[in-house]
């Protein structure tokens, strides 16, 4: 069995630590705990590896944010991956920081990266798992909320989110979709 995990975030060390790139963070995350590293491919940076007899595929799309899409579409087709057995990781404003949801299917809640990858991929059925970074922003100020740079308490409680997303993937990989949002998701 094949999986693709895909991190959305941009690329460049200007959105490094940004709470847009909370997917490109989890799963370098998961990439150091596997001791693999990332190669630069065809439109996303890339690597793999085997967990309980699953082959899983990871992707960081070298697109920026709003064209996510035709790396997710091109690393579907060119590994033969079905759509239910991709999991994208995407950061949520409507969530609390650190909170967690998995979905198998859904609306992009105007979030433009899930748009573009609905728009290429053929709709809204594919998994994923959106992390909460919050909404502590004023009125008109979103864009900057969400390019801005995490809090020092941010950063000091991500690995804990970080890592509890991590086991949320796993289990998706190895139990399915339904086990692990009956497990995990509150």
């Amino acid at each position: 069995m094949k999986y693709l995990i895909v991190g959305l975030g941009n690329i460049g060390p200007e959105y490094e630590l940004t709470r847009h790139n909370v997917g490109f963070l989890t799963v370098d995350r998961l990439a150091d705990k596997q001791g693999v590293t990332w190669k630069s491919d065809r439109l996303a940076f890339s690597t793999n590896f085997k967990y309980k007899s699953r082959q899983i595929y990871l992707i960081k799309p070298t697109t920026y944010m709003n064209l996510s899409g035709r790396a997710v579409n091109y690393w579907m087709k060119e590994l033969g991956i079905p759509k239910e057995n991709i999991m994208v990781i995407v950061d949520d404003v409507a969530l609390p920081f650190g909170k967690l949801r998995m979905r198998g299917k859904g609306s992009s809640a105007g979030h433009n990266g899930l748009k573009n990858i609905e728009e290429l991929t053929g709709g809204q059925e594919y998994p994923r798992l959106r992390f909460g970074i919050g909404d502590d922003f004023p009125k008109g100020r979103q864009i900057e909320y969400v390019l801005g740079r995490w809090t020092q308490k941010e950063i000091d409680e991500l690995p804990i989110f970080m890592d509890k997303a991590i086991d949320m993937v796993l289990s998706f990989c190895t139990v399915g979709i339904n086990m692990t949002m009956t497990q995990f998701n509150d």
